[in-house]
């Protein structure tokens, strides 16, 4: 017991370590502050990650998504995309603020193109720009696409597929992964359509890989979805997509 506890206490204190090599910046839009996080290699002329957290905002995978990138020789940034003063404090919470983004797409395709700018500035090369978002931010990495931006791929992570019906369907640039598990109730089978048609009709470079026996939050290990050997294929998909568009 007292060997686990000791192994409990030394575990932590590594992660605390890991965390502080996150280094925080302050940007805004307009009046709102930001507080996004950027990776110890920014200013080393690398490609660049960004990534769009979960809808609870940053969280541990988005942290240790950013430090595992590191290691890869990517400059890794984790936006924010709340902003100060409107973090949620629990699902409901999260539900309202992630929803009015949602519904107010231009707005959250705003505050991904700042924090773009945020990687730019922090050293990340210009033509070799990736999306990655988890959740709430898989769906901010199928907006970026949407939005035209100049990035090489994006890749959303058990992401909300659908957009509103009304919106046309427009030509994809940037190159798109969709890691979806096989049991997400929260995508239903007109949403997965809706999205293979509008790949298609964009012309886009896409791929979906559909992964067995997973809930929504699979990749997490916080919760109850998580399933460890999909999540690690779900990260090989990741960077093997990533190698092929940035290096």
């Amino acid at each position: 017991m007292k060997k686990f506890l000791i192994l409990s206490v030394f575990m932590a204190l590594i992660q605390t370590l890991s965390a502080q090599s996150l280094k925080a910046v302050k940007y805004v839009d307009g009046t709102q502050e930001l507080n996004g996080l950027v990776t110890s290699n920014a200013g080393k002329n690398l490609p660049g990650v960004l990534i769009l957290p979960a809808w609870m905002g940053i969280d541990d995978e988005a942290k240790t998504a950013a430090l595992e990138l590191e290691k890869q020789g990517y400059i890794a940034f984790v936006a924010d995309i709340y902003g100060k003063g409107n973090i949620p404090t629990d699902f409901g919470s999260a539900g309202k603020i992630a929803g009015q983004f949602k519904a107010d797409y231009k707005l959250y395709q705003q505050r991904i193109s700042l924090a773009l700018e945020q990687l730019k500035a922090a050293g990340a090369q210009s033509s070799k720009i990736a999306v990655i978002g988890y959740c709430f931010g898989g769906t901010g990495a199928l907006e970026t696409a949407r939005a035209g931006f100049d990035v090489a791929g994006v890749i959303s992570i058990h992401g909300g597929l659908a957009k509103a019906p009304e919106r046309p369907n427009i030509p994809i640039k940037a190159k798109v992964l969709v890691e979806n598990p096989a049991e997400d109730k929260s995508v239903t089978k007109e949403a997965y359509e809706q999205l293979v048609q509008e790949m298609r009709e964009g012309k886009a470079d896409w791929q979906i890989i559909t992964y067995a026996n997973c809930g929504h939050t699979f990749t997490n290990p916080t919760s109850k979805d998580y399933n460890e050997v999909m999540a690690k294929r779900a990260w090989n998909h990741t960077l093997l997509f990533l190698g092929e568009v940035l290096k």
